[in-house]
């Protein structure tokens, strides 16, 4: 990346890659470009492309284009912690920062949040302080986002309020437990844990699961490792931008690297959180890269993904192996958007569109009936 284009980055506007075109470009200069882009693409092989300077997008809200035209969010996208103790540290510090507006947000939103150990996990049941009659016995199961290393604690909890809030369900967030000191399989079975202890508290047919990123591919390996140990699996679920390939195969991570402003780069943390939680485990496990699994027999699907995504390829690379599987799989892509960007402005009109459109995916599948004594 040259100066200008972090220069650029960090005032929060558009990247501007090295030799990219003055945007008032003559035709002279055109043809130049024309022929060189040609020259360079005259065999087959990885595609050559000019520098570009990439506009904000004026289809998208004016809060949507807040949040596309923001700073990288460093040290997020990029740490590298020599240790245990500077992990642990750099997490608690971002951990904080997220959680000191939920007060006031679940406030705003009416939505409110109780302690409580569900499997034997840390969790917080999340409510709208008035629950719509259709979902009183419905249940949701939020598993929180965050490359298996960020959002500890009540950090972890936004977006099942968001989801609360938006689509009046009730939900369950915990706290599993995540690397430097608990890597793979800890949070998965903190994951089986939560959802075996839910089965008692509704019926698998009135309640789904969903997370974004990190959460988006503990779903989907939840779903696997249910099926696996015949568990019944949920009416539905929803995973958001999942991770559900640790091995840094997709088209989106080089189209749109540099371009995404919440990920960045796969050579940023991603690569470092997947060795730390992989823990010398195979990344293509499919406990640890559901894509890789038997997705056949799955709940109904519904996927979040933007158009300026690291995780777009993620995201339809899984609903195109759901369809092949026979699975019923719905895919949303949002103008713009970058990583899990719904969750930065809930009061953006795109954030209440996402959980709008999940919630009424939800509503077709999840039964209503209460639980039978």
């Amino acid at each position: 990346m040259t100066l200008a284009c972090l220069t650029a980055a960090l005032s929060g506007g558009p990247v501007v890659a090295q030799n990219a075109a003055a945007p008032n470009a003559d035709a002279s200069d055109f043809a130049r470009l024309e022929a060189a882009q040609n020259a360079a693409n005259a065999k087959p092989g990885p595609r050559t492309v000019p520098g570009r300077r990439i506009p904000v997008p004026g289809t998208v809200s004016p809060e949507f284009q807040a949040a596309i035209a923001a700073p990288y969010q460093t040290p997020a996208w990029n740490a590298d912690p020599g240790s245990a103790a500077e992990w642990k540290a750099l997490v608690t510090r971002l951990a904080a920062q997220t959680a000191a507006p939920l007060p006031a947000l679940r406030e705003r939103l009416g939505v409110v949040s109780t302690p409580e150990v569900i499997g034997g996990v840390k969790a917080w049941i999340i409510a709208p302080k008035e629950v719509p009659e259709r979902n009183r016995h419905r249940l949701l199961i939020h598993i929180h986002g965050g490359g298996y290393v960020y959002n500890p604690g009540e950090a972890g909890t936004l977006e099942a309020v968001l989801m609360a809030a938006f689509g009046g369900f009730t939900v369950i967030s915990f706290d599993y437990r995540m690397p430097p000191d608990a890597p793979y399989p800890a949070a998965m079975d903190d994951a089986m844990a939560v959802w075996k202890a839910a089965l008692a508290l509704q019926p698998a047919e009135n309640m789904a699961v969903f997370g974004t990123s990190t959460g988006g591919g503990m779903t989907l390996a939840l779903m696997l490792r249910a099926k696996r140990e015949g568990v019944a699996l949920p009416a539905a679920i929803a995973p958001g931008t999942p991770w559900s390939d640790l091995t840094e195969t997709g088209d989106s991570y080089k189209a749109n690297e540099w371009l995404d402003n919440v990920l960045v780069s796969y050579d940023g943390v991603l690569t470092r959180a997947a060795r730390l939680y992989a823990a010398g485990h195979d990344l293509r496990d499919p406990q640890l890269s559901p894509i890789y699994g038997d997705l056949r027999g799955l709940p109904p699907t519904i996927l979040t993904t933007g158009t300026r995504d690291l995780f777009l390829s993620n995201t339809v690379r899984t609903h195109r192996k759901l369809r092949q599987a026979g699975v019923e799989a719905s895919l949303q892509v949002f103008e713009g958007m970058s990583h899990a960007q719904y969750l930065f402005d809930p009061a953006a009109p795109e954030t209440r569109e996402v959980f709008t459109e999940i919630a009424g995916f939800l509503d077709k599948h999840l039964g209503a009936t209460a639980k039978k004594p």
